[in-house]
């Protein structure tokens, strides 16, 4: 069993599905809301490991949808200045269990990190938003 950081955009179907898979797996989470953490570049840049600055950006946050960020041309510190700006285009979840930090919720890796029970949720990382206009209805205009 692992204590899980685990920050979320609370509302968001995903975030909630991945807290319960990893609580049904045995681990605790300790869930924070990641638009209210006090971001810096050097607090968030180890959750990125060595994946591709793209990668660390959330596709389905408004600004990325609209067009107004390009993730793929980005640089790390274009990636980490605009995140600490509007903690919605960060890639979701960050986790962390000791001194290991991580982003997104890839299932495989979670399962090889700390372990999960062999359940099959489906998709619980990518939103399932992304693919249409639609906003939650937790917050107006939010991803």
């Amino acid at each position: 069993m692992a204590d899980v950081l685990f920050f979320e955009k609370p509302g968001c179907r995903n975030n909630t599905r991945q807290k319960a898979l990893l609580i049904a797996s045995g681990h605790r989470v300790e869930a924070h809301d990641i638009r209210q953490q006090p971001w810096t570049a050097e607090t968030l840049r180890p959750y990125f490991g060595d994946k591709p600055v793209a990668q660390w950006i959330n596709p389905a946050a408004p600004r990325v949808k609209a067009g107004e960020v390009r993730p793929e041309a980005l640089d790390e510190s274009e990636a980490l200045a605009l995140m600490v700006k509007d903690a919605l285009l960060i890639r979701r979840p960050l986790m962390a269990v000791g001194q290991t930090k991580t982003c997104g919720f890839d299932r495989a890796a979670v399962n090889a990190w700390i372990g999960l029970i062999a359940q099959d949720p489906g998709d619980i990382e990518t939103c399932p938003s992304q693919a249409t206009n639609h906003r939650c209805a937790e917050e107006p205009g939010a991803a």
